[in-house]
């Protein structure tokens, strides 16, 4: 029953953190390092405003699909 549902735990707790490493709530690897954000990391890291709150619908919609 639990096992049914691993994938879509996973999912959902990395769109979680992908949501706040997006807006703000968590600090990005690159902050660790001040002065050595790169740049393909602030284009990327933007994306994460719109990824996170996906992957955390797609998990939600598969949880309910699944079939048990």
């Amino acid at each position: 029953m639990v096992a049914d549902y691993i994938d879509e735990f996973i999912m959902f707790c990395a769109g979680l953190w992908m949501a706040g490493v997006g807006f703000g709530f968590f600090s990005d690897p690159s902050q660790a390092r001040p002065g050595q954000r790169q740049a393909w990391w602030t284009n990327f890291g933007t994306h994460f405003k719109w990824m996170g709150p996906l992957l955390i619908i797609i998990a939600i919609v598969l949880a309910f699909a699944a079939p048990s």
